[in-house]
C-alpha cells in the first residue's frame, strides 16, 4: 500500500487529502474500487487513469485495487486526484522513485495520453500546501502561474504523467516556477474602456465618483439611452487599485469557479458582473449540489452591475439582502456548509417608468401614475435601503455630446479617489470597517459630527421629503465621503447639500 498527497477545495479553501492505494491478488476479474465519498467524476478516474498508464508505456495491474481518499467523511468531487492515484499505482507497482513522496503535492487530470489537464482552485490548494509545511506541489502546467503566486512553496508546473516520474526520480533536474506577484500586481493594462469616453452627464459622474470614493452602492435612474450602462461599465476603472491581499483572495474565488485565465495566473482588476435579469437566485448568490460561488462572489472586491432593476424577479433581488449586510455568503446543504466572500459594490439602472420616459422633456410618458407606483414598488424597501445613492441620469443633449471639451479621464478621477479612500482606512484603523459605507450607527455618530448650519438644513430636508432614519445615515455616510473628496476634515452645509440630491427615489415626484 503506498500513500499520496493530494488535495480538495472545500468552499475557496482547500484541504489535504490522503490517496491510499493498496493491491490485492484476483481470484477472477479484477476490482477497481474508490471509497472515501467519491462523486462521479472521481469515480470516473479508473478509466482515465487506466488508458493514461497503458497509454505511456506501463502495464494496469490485473489485480483488484482499492483506492482510499481520506478523511473519508467529506466529500470529493473533480478530476484532481487522477495524478496522485496513477502514482500511487505505479509505486505500489515498484515503477516509480517512492523515497521522496512524504515531499510532494500532486493534483491533475489525466487525459488518455497522460497530459496533465488544469484543475480547478490551484491556488487555494497552494496556500494549503504551504500551512501544512508541505514543501513541494506539482501541478499541470495550466495551473503553473496561479500556484507559483504562493511563496513558501516549490511549484513545478508539468505537462504530463511521465514528467511527474521524472521529478519524483530526479528532482533536481526540474526547477521550480518562479513569479514575483506584486511585480504582477503592478503591472498596469490598459483598458478599452475610460471615463473619456462618457459625454455630458456632470451629475452623474460626480455620483459614480462619489459612490467609488466611499464603496457606496449606487442605483442610476434615466431613460433608455442615457448612457446609464456605459457609466456603470467604467466604474471599475476609477476605484483604487486591488491590494496584494484582496488580488489573491479575488483569485481563489475565480480560480475555484474555473474562470482564471491560466495566462493571467493572478486576477489584477476589479472584476466587474453584469448578469442578465434572467438569472437564478442560484446562479446570483451561488449554490447547486456541490454549492459554487455566484456572481456576488465573482464580483467579490469589485463591481456587481444589475441593469434594468425592476426587471430582476423580486426573490432574486431578495437574496442580496445578506451579501450587500455582511460580505458574505453562506450556503446551506444537508452534507455540508459553505460560505463565500462578497464583499462588492452594487451598480444598478433602471428607467423611471415601464415605457422609460416619466419626466423626460423630450418624450411623452404614457404611463398611468398607479403604473409608475407598481413598478417602481417592485424594488423592495429593505433592498432600496442598502443603496446609498439614487442618482437621475437625464438623456444627454446634442451640443454636450458633439462638444469639443475633452472629459476627464478615469486615471484623472483616481487620482482625487485613492487619497479619501486612504483618509478612511486611517480613520478605520484596527477596525473591520474600510470605507464609509461600512460605517456602523456608532461610527457615523463619531465620524459625522455636524456644525449648526449642516444640523439646520439635514432637518429640513428630512422633514420636507419624509426621509426615514435609515435615509438620515445614509445621507451622513455619503456627506462623510464628499468631505474626504475635498480633504476636509469635518462635514460642512455643502457637503450634506450634495448628499441630499443623492436621494431620487427619496423625492416626492414619485408619487
Amino acid at each position: 500500500m503506498f500513500k499520496t498527497l493530494s488535495a480538495a477545495v472545500y468552499g475557496i479553501d482547500a484541504y489535504l487529502v490522503e490517496v491510499e492505494v493498496d493491491l490485492n491478488p484476483a481470484r477472477s476479474d479484477w476490482n477497481f474500487t474508490t471509497v472515501g465519498l467519491p462523486d462521479a467524476s472521481v469515480k470516473e478516474s479508473r478509466d482515465r487513469v487506466r488508458s493514461a498508464l497503458r497509454n505511456c508505456g506501463y502495464n494496469f495491474p490485473p489485480q483488484n485495487i482499492t483506492v482510499n481518499l481520506a478523511p473519508a467523511d467529506m466529500k470529493k468531487e473533480g478530476s484532481g486526484f487522477d495524478l496522485p492515484i496513477a502514482l500511487g499505482l505505479l509505486a505500489s507497482m515498484q515503477e516509480a522513485e517512492t523515497g521522496h513522496l512524504s515531499d510532494y503535492m500532486f493534483v491533475g487530470e489525466l487525459s488518455l495520453d497522460g497530459m496533465l489537464r488544469p484543475v480547478k482552485g490551484a491556488l487555494s490548494i497552494a496556500v494549503m500546501a504551504r500551512e501544512r509545511g508541505i514543501p513541494n506541489l506539482v501541478v499541470p502546467a495550466a495551473n503553473g502561474k496561479e500556484a507559483a503566486i504562493v511563496e513558501g512553496v516549490n511549484v513545478y508546473a508539468l505537462k504530463s504523467l511521465p514528467e511527474a516520474l521524472e521529478v519524483l526520480r530526479a528532482p533536481l533536474n526540474f526547477a521550480p516556477l518562479r513569479l514575483d506577484p506584486l511585480e504582477l500586481l503592478e503591472q498596469e493594462t490598459t483598458s478599452a474602456i475610460d471615463f473619456r469616453d462618457v459625454r455630458g452627464q456632470p451629475s452623474a459622474r460626480r455620483a459614480l465618483e462619489v459612490a467609488a470614493a466611499g464603496g457606496h452602492n449606487i442605483l442610476m435612474i434615466g431613460p433608455p439611452g442615457s448612457g446609464k450602462t456605459m457609466l456603470a461599465k467604467r466604474l471599475p476603472t476609477i476605484l483604487p487599485r486591488l491590494s496584494f491581499d484582496e488580488a489573491i483572495q479575488t483569485t481563489k474565488v475565480h480560480s475555484v469557479a474555473g474562470l482564471l485565465d491560466p495566462a493571467q495566473g493572478l486576477v489584477t482588476q476589479r472584476p466587474f458582473r453584469s448578469p442578465h435579469h434572467t438569472i437564478s437566485d442560484a446562479g446570483l448568490i451561488g449554490g447547486g449540489m456541490v454549492p459554487r460561488p455566484g456572481e456576488v462572489s465573482l464580483a467579490h472586491n469589485g463591481v456587481l452591475f444589475l441593469d434594468e432593476l425592476p426587471e430582476f424577479p423580486r426573490n432574486v433581488l431578495e437574496v442580496l439582502r445578506q451579501p450587500l449586510e455582511d460580505g458574505r455568503v453562506t450556503i446551506a446543504r444537508a452534507a455540508m456548509t459553505v460560505s463565500f466572500p462578497a464583499t462588492f459594490m452594487l451598480a444598478a439602472a433602471m428607467n423611471p417608468c415601464p415605457c422609460g420616459y416619466f419626466n423626460d422633456p423630450s418624450h411623452e410618458c404614457t404611463c398611468t401614475p398607479p403604473l409608475i407606483q407598481r413598478y417602481v414598488s417592485k424594488i423592495s424597501g429593505p433592498l432600496l435601503d442598502r443603496i446609498d445613492i439614487h442618482i437621475d441620469v437625464p438623456a444627454v443633449k446634442y451640443r454636450e455630446l458633439r462638444g469639443n471639451e475633452a472629459p476627464e479621464s478615469s486615471a484623472q478621477i483616481r487620482e482625487r479617489i485613492e487619497p479619501a479612500r486612504q483618509r478612511q482606512l486611517e480613520r478605520f484603523k484596527g477596525s473591520k470597517v474600510f470605507s464609509n459605507a461600512q460605517m456602523t450607527p456608532r461610527l457615523i455618530n463619531k465620524t459625522c459630527k455636524l456644525d449648526p448650519a449642516s444640523e439646520q438644513l439635514l432637518e429640513t430636508a428630512m422633514t420636507r421629503m419624509g426621509l426615514s432614519a435609515r435615509a438620515h445615515d445614509r445621507i451622513l455616510k455619503v456627506a462623510r465621503t464628499v468631505a474626504d473628496l475635498e480633504g476636509a476634515a469635518d462635514i460642512a452645509s455643502k457637503h450634506i447639500a450634495e448628499s441630499i440630491q443623492y436621494r431620487s427615489l427619496d423625492r416626492t415626484y414619485w408619487a
